[in-house]
């Protein structure tokens, strides 16, 4: 076990001090990549390996999979609106604009809800290591952190903390390949032994499908890099959005193949930080770094969406209502979300948010793509619209 822990600090270290490194760090796409990955993998890491097994069982990689697709997807119906709305290339219709705006006022909003998403994780993590290890507590600790942010933005903006992002991007990664690692150790000490474990899926047809809507929130993220005009040009975001995506999946899918048949169905505890459990069965280590990850992260997610949803209500509204009235209202939304859902409940709370924002944007891009004659791509984007609907629609919480 001594040399387990010695290898996963190790690779933590090396990992973090490449991403530091003059050639990495000084990558312009890395830069623009840094702010997608931190929303793609923030939380979504975090939930999603407890999520998919305990309720997919040895079809959890599959569901992984197709989330991954889908927000694929989804990533180039908004790349296809970059290059098409944005740059110029085609004629924006009035009724294009309507829908931009839309668009953007559902992607407020749904900023508004994976804030509350963000901190009520970082609540349950805050306090999952402690003697004190009680929901009520981990909501007042999140309730807390609302009200510092709202303190932090109401007086002096969040510019001195925005510099946090690639440094918990960075702790993350580092973390993520610590962990990984750790895992990949303990599922070849498993398939060695002959005890890998098929688990029988919880939730099947239907409910299966109405419960990977309500996950779509685990894989948002990819979207920001739309929005880095100010530092990035069209070709780096683009670039960034496609890689990003092209990154986290890689991670994900390594990190729930190798979750997926490792564990009896005896060990998956369905709650906020029941990947700290899981992780102290690999290694004692891992669930230490894994919370300082997640609160770090969690914060820094939470800083970057509630001051993007004040720009753009601030915008979107011609200035009538202030980046001030909007820390507000979000800090009011989520002391009532907090105190009246639990994480999972927000969870698909936030997926239908940003599947509102999906759908405008894929039939954005099923309009544009019809002026340009592209028949067959126009048919795809129209699709993608309509399961936003159904997302909208159907979407379902965990405890459901």
């Amino acid at each position: 076990m001594f040399l387990l822990n010695l290898t996963i600090i190790l690779t933590v270290l090396i990992t973090a001090l490449l991403l530091w490194s003059p050639r990495v760090h000084g990558s312009i796409t890395w830069q623009a990549m840094t702010t997608p990955l931190a929303s793609i993998i923030g939380s979504g890491f975090l939930v999603l390996g407890p999520i998919l097994n305990s309720e997919y069982g040895k079809y959890a990689p599959l569901v992984m999979a197709v989330l991954c697709i889908g927000a694929y997807l989804y990533g180039a119906a908004i790349r296809n609106n970059m290059a098409t709305v944005e740059n110029g290339s085609i004629h924006a219709h009035r009724f294009i604009t309507k829908l931009e705006i839309a668009s953007s006022w559902s992607l407020g909003f749904a900023y508004i809800v994976s804030v509350a998403y963000y901190l009520n994780l970082f609540g349950a993590f805050g306090v999952s290591l402690t003697s004190v290890n009680e929901p009520y507590l981990g909501k007042l600790l999140t309730s807390a952190i609302f009200i510092v942010i709202l303190f932090v933005g109401w007086t002096r903006g969040f510019k001195s903390l925005e510099h946090m992002e690639y440094v918990s991007v960075t702790a993350k990664l580092a973390i993520i390949a610590g962990l990984l690692v750790g895992l990949a150790v303990y599922f070849y000490g498993r398939a060695a032994d002959g005890g890998l474990i098929f688990n029988v899926p919880e939730r099947t047809g239907w409910s299966a499908i109405t419960l990977a809507f309500g996950l779509v929130v685990t894989v948002q993220g990819f979207e920001t890099s739309r929005y880095l005009g100010a530092d990035y040009d069209l070709k780096t975001r683009i670039r960034s959005m496609q890689w990003s995506q092209w990154v986290s999946t890689a991670i994900y899918m390594s990190y729930i193949l190798l979750m997926a048949f490792v564990f009896e169905k005896s060990e998956l505890k369905l709650t906020e930080t029941a990947i700290v459990d899981m992780m102290a069965v690999v290694s004692p280590i891992l669930p230490v770094i894994l919370v300082a990850a997640a609160l770090a992260a969690q914060f820094s997610a939470a800083v970057a969406d509630t001051s993007g949803s004040g720009g753009l209500i601030t915008e979107l509204s011609a200035n009538r209502l202030t980046p001030r009235m909007a820390y507000f209202l979000l800090t009011l939304t989520g002391l009532f979300l907090t105190w009246s859902a639990n994480v999972f409940e927000i969870i698909s709370y936030a997926s239908r948010a940003f599947a509102i924002y999906y759908s405008l944007q894929a039939s954005i891009a099923a309009i544009t793509s019809w002026k340009q004659r592209r028949y067959w791509t126009s048919l795809g984007f129209a699709t993608l619209t309509l399961l936003g609907v159904l997302i909208v629609i159907f979407g379902q919480s965990v405890e459901s």
